[in-house]
């Protein structure tokens, strides 16, 4: 049977969840059952030599399903949710026409938001206003006090952002001081009403001490599987002000080497700023009610419920 498609549109299916929950061996199962391939929905995954501390699949994992959206741009290259959604979509009609399911996979909230629904671009632009707002992150080499800022202007909006990821803060800033709205008001008024595709979207979660167990667990991991060696060699070639070497593990790695942080503290922050992440991603899941939330190894209902999908039934939930 074609399920490939349904009325026109292509059907496609997201897993999605928080950090180590288990997203890639969940998602190889399914896919392996409906003649599927993963199209990868992480926003550092995208990047190529960046494997220990972005959690990429293994070769055994890569060997067993297709995998597309990894590896496909250097650290030092820019890459937004804009780009992921036009590429992403590309592969997702060319599948279909493959009689192939994507399985979109990830935990980056807003690449899977624009790609299932477009994304919001604004013209309200202020050159002298974003120029300040880039001079006070410079001056003061701290972008948590703009972070703090966007806590009390728009706290919605600082709840889905990382508060070392001083590109959108300073887009929220500007949003605000432009306009005196929030820029999550923006946001909301943009519906996302038209969407290409029949999407079913299945979230992974479990109870918040063990996944916070397994994220710790993974940070040594990572530590033992040469993460220090991997940051040491991108230093070499990649400034750490990219915004890729700014990212969880790369930054706390960075300072160690740099003896701006001792070893034990290091390691300390890193897993809790792991946990914190963790948390970011179930809020901004948890707030779409279209998500079906499984535990990892609800596999056979979750096959079931994929089944019902792409055969065009209501999915139903079975204990």
């Amino acid at each position: 049977m074609d399920y490939s498609t349904t009325n026109s549109k292509p059907c496609i299916v997201v897993i999605c969840g928080p950090t180590c929950i288990g997203k890639t061996s969940f998602a190889i199962k399914m896919a392996k059952s409906f003649n599927g391939e993963i199209i990868s929905a992480d926003s550092m995954q995208i990047y190529k030599h960046m494997d220990i501390g972005t959690a990429k699949p293994t070769s055994q994992e890569l060997d067993q399903i297709h995998h597309h959206m990894i590896d496909i741009v250097n650290p030092d290259e820019h890459f937004d949710a804009s780009m992921f959604s036009d590429t992403a979509r590309k592969i997702i009609f060319r599948l279909a026409k493959q009689n192939i399911i994507p399985f979109v996979v990830g935990g980056t909230g807003l690449y899977i938001k624009a790609l299932l629904y477009g994304i919001f671009k604004s013209n309200l632009h202020k050159p002298d206003v974003r120029m300040r707002l880039k001079n006070e992150a410079v001056l003061h080499n701290d972008p948590t006090l703009l972070y703090k800022r966007l806590c009390d202007s728009d706290p919605e909006a600082a709840s889905k952002i990382h508060q070392n990821d001083t590109y959108r803060i300073i887009r929220a800033l500007e949003i605000y001081e432009i306009t005196g709205q929030p820029i999550s008001k923006y946001h909301n008024e943009h519906r996302f009403a038209q969407t290409p595709f029949n999407v079913l979207k299945i979230g992974l979660n479990m109870s918040r001490k063990t996944l916070y167990e397994k994220i710790d667990a993974r940070v040594d991991a990572m530590i033992d599987n040469g993460l220090v060696d991997e940051v040491e060699k991108l230093a070499v070639n990649y400034s750490q002000d990219l915004k890729s070497m700014k990212s969880i593990g790369y930054l706390h790695i960075n300072k160690y080497l740099n003896n701006l942080c001792p070893w034990d503290k290091t390691v300390e922050i890193f897993k809790r700023d792991t946990r914190r992440y963790a948390k970011r991603q179930l809020t901004w899941f948890n707030a779409d009610s279209d998500i079906i939330w499984r535990h990892p190894q609800s596999i056979e209902n979750s096959r079931l419920i994929v089944k019902n999908f792409l055969d065009g039934k209501k999915a139903r939930l079975i204990d």
